[in-house]
């Protein structure tokens, strides 16, 4: 099951890079899909939704979802010494932060993949050292097994490789939760037209009655 959900996934992501390349018109007034695998229950339509998770974050307050109730919120994968793209997805993540200011119901929650390392004074440094040390974005940690468990259900890779700079595989998406749990919009971190495009897309959900 999980490995269609990452091949769906990956179709998903492929399919609006190209969207991005070939410069398509984008629709202010369609609605967001909702993403994932789906389900017919009893006639009715049952949509793939973020999975249940228990971490802890920068202040060391425990981190679920019942902190997103009714809330959208934003997830990435990430370890504070990766040496490739997460210092890129980082600073347009903060891109991404600072145009939706005075958003405060936009939550963000940045997840560890480094869980032996990234302990809670190292997420704390972490953020300070980016400039958002705030009640609105989260870094956390927790049981590394619970995390490579869960990142297939928040559309992300995360494993372990010792063949990979700096000993982890991961991906760069930005990922858009609703306020029901809903995938809706992601975009790949490193790209800053995509980006552009994902901002629309959480504007537009922000819309959502």
């Amino acid at each position: 099951m999980k490995y269609s959900f990452l091949l769906f996934a990956a179709s998903i992501f492929t399919f609006f890079s190209c969207v991005d390349s070939a410069n398509e018109s984008y629709d202010e007034n369609a609605r967001l899909p909702i993403l994932g695998e789906r389900a017919f229950v009893d006639g009715d339509t049952v949509y793939h939704t973020a999975p249940q998770f228990d971490f802890i974050n920068q202040d060391s307050v425990n981190i679920s979802p019942a902190l997103f109730e009714n809330r959208p919120y934003i997830v990435d994968y990430f370890f504070t010494t990766c040496p490739t793209i997460c210092p890129r997805v980082k600073a347009e993540e903060i891109r991404v932060f600072d145009h939706f200011e005075n958003r405060p119901e936009l939550g963000f929650l940045s997840v560890s993949i480094d869980a032996g390392k990234d302990k809670v004074y190292k997420l704390k440094e972490y953020a300070e050292k980016l400039g958002v040390g705030t009640p609105r974005w989260h870094f956390v940690t927790g049981d590394e097994d619970h995390i490579y468990d869960i990142a297939n259900d928040f559309f992300h890779i995360a494993q372990k490789d010792p063949d990979a700079p700096g000993g982890f595989d991961h991906d760069g998406r930005l990922i858009l939760i609703d306020k029901n749990k809903h995938i809706r919009a992601f975009c790949d971190g490193t790209d800053g037209e995509q980006v552009d495009r994902f901002i629309k897309d959480v504007e537009k959900l922000l819309r959502e009655k």
